[in-house]
């Protein structure tokens, strides 16, 4: 079951910068989000609205790792579910490919995101000083062990 989430590839480059360029004040440029879409190591998905995308989350599955690099809501579409459609597909990829461990970072003002993360069982293990090049704001490290167990259905109540 992918739960409405879908595989994003190059023809998708487009929607993805639109979402970026509403989302966040930094943003990647269409040569980064076309270097993940032809990398094997990356994934990206998304969550379509019509022919709008509503979501996406990209992330690297690297050995037994896998790294969280973006995830974006399209603002009339927060707090409905799709951040937490995407973590739980995602998770549910990283579960068959036998993955151990996850690592993210997020800004300490990201309340939303904190608030996800941990509802996922996702451990602060650490700080970078003045890490985001747009506010200077520190990112917090978050990491999750795959071995604690993995059920989405636990989560729904939090969705």
């Amino acid at each position: 079951m992918n739960n409405g989430v879908v595989q994003l590839g190059v023809p998708d480059v487009q929607g993805l910068i639109d979402l970026e360029k509403l989302c966040f004040a930094y943003h990647w440029t269409q040569e980064q989000f076309i270097l993940v879409l032809e990398k094997s190591v990356f994934r990206t998905l998304g969550i379509m609205n019509g022919e709008q995308l509503a979501g996406y989350i990209t992330f690297s599955l690297i050995e037994d790792e896998m790294e969280i690099l973006n995830i974006a809501v399209h603002p009339d579409f927060r707090r409905k579910g799709i951040a937490a459609r995407l973590l739980d597909r995602a998770f549910e990829i990283c579960i068959k490919k036998g993955i151990a461990k996850s690592f993210l970072d997020v800004k300490k003002s990201n309340t939303a995101a904190l608030n996800l993360y941990q509802k996922y069982g996702y451990k602060q293990i650490g700080v970078r000083k003045n890490y985001y090049p747009d506010t200077k704001e520190d990112a917090l490290l978050f990491r999750y062990d795959f071995e604690q167990g993995y059920d989405c259905n636990l989560l729904k109540v939090a969705k």
